[in-house]
This record gives structure tokens, sequence and C-alpha cells, in this order.
């Protein structure tokens, strides 16, 4: 886990961004590539529209008040928000998450924590029909199984967050 085997390193061209120990940022943050959060976001992460190599990892000082929705999420920290992965969600030790985990793929290290419910998903087009049955609405997802994070944001996700 933890950058120890092929699958925790993000394979892709878009580069890496850093919240460093010490920056907040408050509101939404829309990215690709990989993202490293050391500091606190409040707001919701999403990650940009076919970027299906994309990640999110929150380190062990890090902290995010927010919805995340991202093919791969990496948590050592805490968020406070429901998580929706559309491959694989690690979880370490140090991990505490207070809302829902969506996955397809977990890994759970002694002595993380959910305190919300974990969901499968067998493919991302699931978290699309389940989002559909909530909101009455289509539009999720594509042939290919791929969805669109934005759209669960705006139209399944009630993160709190709005003034």
């Amino acid at each position: 886990m933890f950058g120890n085997n092929p699958k925790s390193s993000a394979s892709n061209s878009h580069g890496t961004t850093l919240i460093a120990k010490g920056t907040e940022i408050s509101g939404q943050i829309t990215f690709s590539g990989s993202l490293e959060i050391e500091g606190v976001v409040r707001g919701n992460i999403v990650v940009e529209q076919g970027n299906e190599s994309a990640q999110v990892r929150i380190q062990k000082s890090g902290e995010v008040f927010g919805d995340i929705c991202a093919p791969v999420v990496i948590v050592n920290s805490s968020v406070e928000g429901n998580v929706y992965s559309s491959k694989r969600v690690e979880l370490a030790a140090n991990a505490v998450v207070c809302g829902d985990v969506h996955y397809q793929i977990i890994e759970m290290v002694k002595g993380a924590q959910v305190n919300g419910g974990l969901l499968y998903t067998n493919e991302a087009r699931q978290v699309s029909a389940s989002a559909e049955d909530k909101t009455g609405t289509s539009g999720f997802g594509s042939d290919n199984g791929s969805f669109d994070s934005g759209e669960i944001l705006e139209k399944y996700v009630d993160s709190g967050l709005s003034d």
C-alpha cells in the first residue's frame, strides 16, 4: 500500500498537485492526474471527466471536509464527507471517514475507521443507477462504464457545504 506496489502509483501524464501542510483551501477542487493533500480542503474534490487514472491521496496531516469523487482514493487521515470511487479505495491505519464510501475495490488496514456505510458497486455504472434512483433523473455514465463525477456531485451528493 502507499507506494510499495505499482497499483498505488499515479501512472499518468497529468502531473501531481500538492496542497501542502499549513495550506487551507475553501471551495470545489477539480483536477486531473494526482492530488496530494497534506493541508486542509473545505469543499468537494472532483476529477475531470474522462481521467480514469486520476487519484486523490490524503496524507497523515491532511483533512478534507467535503465529498471526494475520483477513480482512486487513498486516505491516511480525516475525511468528513462521502467518498465515490470508480476503481479503488485504500484506507490506511490513520484513516477516519465520516460518511459513506462507494467503492469497487477496497483495502482497509487495521485501525482504519468508517463512520458511515460501505457501499459496493461492481462497476461504475451502478453508482449512476443509484443516483438515478434517488434523483429520478438519468444522464450518468457512458457506454464504457465511466461516470462524470461533476454530475454525481450536482445531482446525487448533498454535501451540506452551501452557505
